[in-house]
């Protein structure tokens, strides 16, 4: 522990290769911790990093036995990193480029480079009617070249008529009317072969050629291989996975489309940062005003009510007349008192009276209390989220924010035999001594005794926003948005206890260009609701249902999505392809017998 303690000082410190070696050294104490070997890993790439960055300022001041002596000791530590086996192919290319090569080596390079043919110049015409074999030989003494035909070329007769075309126009034309195929000897003769698989694997000049990928997996430099032999039909490939290089031997044309691919594919697509802002408004309002006037009054009369109290509480009425707190006649002192000291509690005066009539017919009412409202709750609340996803061309990326709501779609529950105790059924007996059990109450009770637990099965389901977005950048620099979105909420209602949801769903397609936005508004819930509350009649009158209760609630919240595509990688030309262009004057005609 003290020895990986001081290699992760010297780590702290850059000292990368002291550190990887305390750390080897711990690993060997101690084999049993994966810990040191990992570290001792860490600080091998650390060092061979370190490394390269200095045989790199090492080639910047062109010291050039500086960078060699700074990879080879990088590769020294991790003899496996293609990264620094790069760079010393690319030092030894640099010194191969500026040295004086030998006069025998130059005239190698020169015998073993592509041999190209080199025509007279200009235009001609040709009216031919003969056998394919001769119809070849003219054409290419017609342009200064020697023709040597094979023995697969067939010797059927066909016929030639073309006016003033270009070598490669007439060249293009022969093949098609003798399916030939020629392959330069030298500058000013050829070999001409019948088109097959065989004769090009047989003829077509091989160039070998080493392409390194280091910065692919293994996996994808398999893949590239097999692209090689499966598109290309490249038969000769070796995949070099430890050194992260692919050679190949295949015809000059075939390799320059290879490498034309293989360009495409690294520099890989199109790239679009989205900017998405999600916005979401939601306003409620209630107003409560006006005043909640009695629609019921109690009318009673005064006397009946008084010798009901007095009859009722009369040991009562004896105590305060022997008291001497009223007289014996004064009845209305006696219930006053009653009342006062909450021995007696009647709703009928406690909300004041108000009388009409005189003698035994006075009369009274009581009217119900009245209510003012002044109330008003507004709010207003916005909600936002921002979210920056880089996706790539053709690419869908999803964005869910809400919650995840757990919906119950089954139970299991299983009866258990633990606890229970049945002559005859679950101990040995008879069956007479289920009379014990009580009737089917009591073989119920012990049935349940012994029931366990019920589990639930839960799904949990997605509830709120779910955004997807799949970019794609045109030749014009603009970019087509497929945008797919889905709201889930709970619809308030159930159905056999599982609880249905509410989906709202919009798709479609925008092109707009990079750096502008498309907004995308959505109403989620508008609700309005109003209550009056009155005397019927005097409530419904204009000018008076002011007056009286007005409740009024109003909610609405809306959606609000901001999508701004900016392309932060474009590996396409902007424009249009070139369309092909058909020279006037130039008449092509061929015939087959």
């Amino acid at each position: 522990m003290k020895l990986f303690l001081a290699s992760s000082k010297l780590f702290d410190k850059g000292q990368f290769e002291e550190a990887m070696q305390g750390y080897e050294k711990a690993a060997s104490l101690d084999p049993a911790n994966a810990d040191y070997r990992a570290a001792a890993d860490v600080a091998r790439s650390h060092a061979v990093t370190a490394l390269i960055q200095d045989a790199a300022k090492a080639r910047m001041r062109a010291d050039v036995a500086g960078a060699r002596a700074a990879l080879a000791h990088a590769l020294e530590l991790d003899p496996k990193n293609s990264e620094v086996i790069e760079h010393l192919n690319e030092l030894g290319d640099e010194a191969a480029q500026g040295s004086d090569r030998p006069l025998y080596s130059q005239s190698a390079d020169e015998l073993g480079g592509p041999i190209h043919v080199t025509p007279a110049p200009g235009s001609r015409s040709f009216h031919l009617r003969t056998s394919q074999r001769q119809v070849i030989q003219q054409v290419f003494k017609g342009f200064g070249l020697e023709s040597t035909l094979d023995d697969s070329v067939r010797s059927t007769q066909v016929r030639l008529d073309i006016e003033n075309a270009t070598f490669q126009q007439v060249m293009r034309a022969l093949s098609l009317l003798t399916n030939t195929f020629y392959v330069p000897l030298d500058p000013h003769r050829v070999l001409v072969a019948r088109d097959t698989f065989e004769n090009r694997q047989k003829y077509l000049p091989q160039e070998l050629e080493t392409i390194y990928l280091s910065g692919l997996s293994a996996e994808d430099l398999t893949e590239m291989g097999n692209m090689a032999r499966n598109v290309f039909e490249v038969t000769q490939v070796n995949v070099d996975q430890s050194a992260g290089k692919i050679t190949l031997r295949a015809p000059e044309a075939t390799l320059t489309a290879l490498n034309e691919t293989m360009r495409e594919l690294v520099d890989g697509r199109d790239q679009v940062l989205l900017e998405m802002r999600i916005i979401q408004i939601a306003h409620t309002s209630e107003y409560n005003t006006g005043a909640q006037l009695p629609q019921t009054l109690t009318a009673f009369n005064v006397y009946a009510e008084e010798q009901q109290i007095l009859s009722q509480n009369a040991s009562l009425v004896q105590q305060i007349i022997s008291s001497g707190l009223a007289a014996p006649g004064d009845t209305e002192a006696i219930i006053a008192i009653l009342i006062a000291s909450g021995q007696v509690t009647s709703s009928l005066f406690s909300n004041g009276l108000a009388l009409f009539g005189g003698g035994l017919t006075l009369s009274a009412f009581s009217p119900p209390p009245v209510s003012a409202n002044f109330n008003l709750n507004s709010s207003d609340s916005r909600e936002l989220d921002q979210v920056q996803v880089r996706l790539g061309d053709g690419e869908a990326g999803t964005i869910t924010t809400g919650e995840k709501y757990p919906i119950e779609t089954s139970s299991f529950s299983s009866l258990g035999t633990g606890g229970l105790n049945i002559p005859g059924l679950t101990t040995p007996g008879t069956s007479g001594g289920l009379g014990g059990l009580g009737g089917l109450g009591g073989l119920a009770s012990e049935l349940g005794a012994g029931a366990e637990s019920t589990i639930p099965q839960v799904q949990y389901q997605d509830l709120g926003l779910k955004l997807k977005v799949t970019p794609k950048v045109l030749r014009s620099g603009d970019v087509a948005l497929t945008v797919d979105l889905k709201i889930d909420s709970l619809g308030g209602t159930a159905l056999n206890g599982i609880p249905i949801l509410d989906n709202r769903a919009y798709s479609g397609v925008v092109t707009l260009p990079s750096g502008e936005g498309v907004a995308i508004v959505s109403g989620l819930t508008k609700q309005q609701s109003g209550a009056i509350s009155g005397v019927p009649g005097l409530s419904e009158i204009p000018g008076l249902n002011d007056v009286t209760e007005n409740d009024r609630q109003k909610s609405y919240s809306t959606l609000l999505v901001v999508i701004t595509p900016h392309v932060v990688r474009s590996t396409q030309p902007a424009g249009h392809s070139p369309m092909m262009r058909v020279e006037a004057g130039t008449r092509t005609r061929f015939f087959a017998d």
